[in-house]
């Protein structure tokens, strides 16, 4: 058994060194995990997608296939836990988990504040870095926490876990030199900016795509910040709508149809694409799939517009909507902006955050173009899927890497005006 975890472990970072994941600027980061294995974090129960649901796979009962789940690569998480048929929580892909770490500029003796405990790795993590009784999680789920608690106190990591909505924070013990949370807000919290001390630093997965590093500014008044790299996050439990393409499309006629004269492949494919239409258009979702006649796009607000881009036989593509707004519509003029402005990367974007406002920007927080942030609900950071490669230095000399999302399991179809 030690053995087979040994070798899943050295594959695991023979990889990530491969492919430059390991960030040079925080070594700690490759040391801690090391002395902190993955699968000691990991609950004897994890799920898997067969196809067609996910299914529980227990280390009692197949070892092999669980140590697979633990250790299947960089960019993939083991899903720890599954409500009401989808995931709700899970141990992170190492990767991302890394890059944030990274992102975060902890050093020695750093006050930490982690916003959702999880398994208890990543609180490990900043422990070995920061000290003993110097990081204190926040889980909103008691299970969870408990189940944290016990795993952090079992390494000998000194972790105060409580149970709490981690959007608010932990006033208690503020001011924090460093905030983490491990569940992605569409706003973030201005709780999170006051526990923080001038100067002091917030990572946080944004949205569902990527992860922002804000700076708390010295009169405490703001936070800023670039983002640092890209990542697909499940939704948490009672936050998200749930309403998929299907729901919303409903089975109500088709309202407009339009060829489609540009290519899709850059929707599936391009990552700097993807963020920066998930920047302008916040509440929209897109999916995309592959099959014999090409690229595949549905579209949907989750609540009552739709837009199904379908290929047909010919090298065609055909645009479908119904709903009060024409979302393929909206899609193309976010495109054409992306394009006309030179194809931003998503380390060109940053945000800044104010206790009565706050947007995205583009290139530059004062001069550049700049999108309000609506509030919203929060997605749980979990299962994580990246592109073969997104990664550059970043604005702020960050190496930047990470994921995009992958094609759902329950595609929904194409749609036709039929």
């Amino acid at each position: 058994m030690a053995a087979e975890f040994a070798s899943q472990r050295r594959r695991l970072a023979d990889t990530m060194d491969k492919r430059g994941d390991w960030p040079g600027r925080s070594p700690w980061i490759r040391q801690a995990v090391e002395a902190l294995p993955r699968h000691e974090f990991a609950p004897s129960r994890l799920w898997d997608w067969d196809g067609h649901a996910y299914v529980p796979v227990d280390r009692e009962a197949d070892l092999a296939r669980w140590t697979g789940l633990v250790y299947a690569g960089p960019d993939d998480a083991a899903v720890t836990q599954v409500t009401e048929g989808l995931p709700s929580s899970s141990l992170s892909c190492q990767g991302v988990v890394v890059d944030m770490l990274d992102s975060l500029l902890l050093e020695p003796d750093h006050r930490v504040l982690e916003l959702g405990a999880g398994s208890g790795w990543n609180a490990a993590l900043l422990a070995c870095r920061a000290g003993p009784g110097r990081v204190t999680s926040v889980e909103v789920d008691p299970g969870l926490a408990a189940a944290a608690r016990q795993r952090l106190d079992a390494a000998g990591a000194k972790v105060s876990v409580q149970v709490a909505d981690g959007m608010a924070g932990w006033a208690e013990g503020a001011p924090y030199d460093r905030v983490i949370a491990t569940f992605a807000v569409d706003r973030i919290p201005w709780a999170w900016i006051e526990q923080t001390r001038p100067g002091g630093r917030i990572v946080t997965p944004w949205g569902r795509l990527g992860h922002v590093a804000l700076t708390v500014a010295d009169d405490g008044r703001s936070a800023t910040g670039w983002v640092q790299g890209l990542a697909q996050f499940i939704a948490a439990r009672a936050t998200d709508s749930g309403r998929g393409f299907r729901q919303v499309r409903g089975n109500g006629p088709v309202e407009d149809e339009q060829a489609v004269t540009r290519d899709l492949c850059p929707l599936r494919d391009d990552v700097h694409l993807r963020f920066a239409l998930r920047v302008q258009l916040p509440d929209v979702r897109i999916m995309t799939a592959v099959d014999g006649d090409g690229v595949n796009a549905w579209i949907h607000d989750g609540t009552s517009s739709w837009a199904a881009l379908s290929a047909v036989r010919g090298g065609r593509t055909v645009a479908y909507q119904g709903g009060p707004r024409r979302l393929a519509d909206e899609v193309g003029r976010a495109w054409d902006w992306w394009r006309d402005e030179g194809c931003p990367e998503l380390y060109d974007f940053g945000m800044t955050v104010e206790w009565d406002r706050q947007f995205v920007w583009c290139r530059d927080p004062v001069a550049g173009p700049r999108w309000s942030v609506r509030a919203s609900g929060a997605v749980r950071a979990s299962g994580a899927v990246r592109p073969p490669d997104s990664r550059r230095a970043g604005p702020a000399s960050v190496q930047a890497r990470h994921a995009v999302s992958a094609a759902l399991p329950d595609s929904p179809g194409k749609t036709s005006g039929a």
